[in-house]
C-alpha cells in the first residue's frame, strides 16, 4: 500500500473576509465564515468514517487551504464520530486495511494541516473519531454525557502505529497506557484533563467558541504557523508514514 502525501494548494488565502456560498457534498458541508472555513460532518447517524466521507473531507480541506486562514471541523449534535465504517471494517482484511490506510492519510493531513485547525467535538468521539481530536490544534468539546476515547482493543482490534503515535504525542504520559491498551473512555471534562480536549463549553456555545478561536489563530502569520507545526510534528508524522504499509499488512479484521 502506498501512502499518499497530503495534497497542497499553492494559493495564498485572502487577507480580508468575504462571503462565499456554502457547499454540501454527501455528509460534509462547507461554509466560509469570514476567513474561517467551517466544515461540518453530518451523515444523520454516527458520522462513521467511510471512503466517501474521507474523499469529501479531502475536497473540503482542498478548498479551505485555498481560501481560508483557519479551519473549524464540527460534528453533528451529540455525535462527533463513532469511528471507521463498521460494515467496511468487517467485510474482509483487504477492505479493512484499505479504509484504515485512507483514514491514516486523512488524519496525518489534519495533523500537519498548514492552517490552524480547531475541532468542535459535538458529542461522542470514539476510535477514529477520537483520533481526529488528537490531530487537531485546538479541541473544544460540548459538555454532556458523552464518551471520548480509543476503544479498539475492546472490540478486538490492535491500535495501528499511527494511532498509537498520535496518542503518545497528545495525551498526558500518565493517560497513555490506560487510553490505548486499557481502552479507557472519558467524559468531556476528563477528556480535557488527559489531552483529548483543550476546553469544554456548553453545547449552545460550542460552534461560536470554536469559530472565534479559529479566527484568532487565523490572524497569525500563516507561513510561520505552518512551518512551526511541521517542526513540532514532523518526527511523529514521518514515523507514522514510514511504518504504515508494514503495519497495515499485519492488521486484522476486528475479532470479539
Amino acid at each position: 500500500l502506498i501512502f499518499a502525501q497530503p495534497r497542497r494548494r499553492a494559493c495564498t488565502p485572502p487577507s480580508v473576509a468575504r462571503s462565499v456560498p456554502a457547499m454540501t457534498t454527501g455528509a460534509v458541508s462547507y461554509e466560509l465564515d469570514g476567513s474561517v472555513a467551517v466544515i461540518r460532518l453530518d451523515d444523520g447517524k454516527a458520522n462513521a468514517i467511510s471512503h466517501d466521507l474521507v474523499d469529501e473531507l479531502h475536497a473540503a480541506l482542498d478548498r479551505a487551504e485555498a481560501e481560508a486562514r483557519a479551519v473549524v471541523l464540527v460534528g453533528r449534535e451529540g455525535r462527533f464520530s463513532a469511528g471507521f465504517h463498521l460494515p467496511t471494517m468487517t467485510a474482509g482484511t483487504e477492505e479493512m486495511q484499505g479504509l484504515v490506510t485512507a483514514g491514516a492519510e486523512l488524519l496525518l493531513r489534519l495533523y500537519l494541516l498548514p492552517r490552524p485547525l480547531v475541532v468542535a467535538c459535538t458529542g461522542h468521539a470514539l476510535a477514529a473519531g477520537a483520533l481526529i481530536l488528537l490531530a487537531g490544534d485546538v479541541r473544544i468539546g460540548a459538555a454532556g454525557e458523552f464518551k471520548i476515547g480509543l476503544n479498539e482493543v475492546a472490540i478486538g482490534m490492535q491500535l495501528p502505529i499511527f494511532a498509537v503515535e498520535l496518542a503518545r504525542d497528545r495525551l498526558l504520559p500518565t493517560a497513555f497506557t490506560p487510553a490505548t491498551m486499557g481502552t479507557q473512555l472519558y467524559g468531556p471534562d476528563e477528556a480535557a484533563a488527559v489531552g483529548y480536549l483543550d476546553q469544554v463549553v456548553v453545547a449552545d456555545e460550542l460552534v461560536a467558541t470554536a469559530t472565534a478561536e479559529a479566527a484568532r489563530l487565523g490572524e497569525l502569520r500563516t507561513g510561520a504557523f505552518a512551518e512551526t507545526k511541521v517542526r513540532a510534528r514532523t518526527t511523529t508524522a514521518d514515523f507514522a508514514r514510514a511504518t504504515l504499509a508494514e503495519d497495515m499488512a499485519s492488521i486484522e479484521v476486528p475479532q470479539p
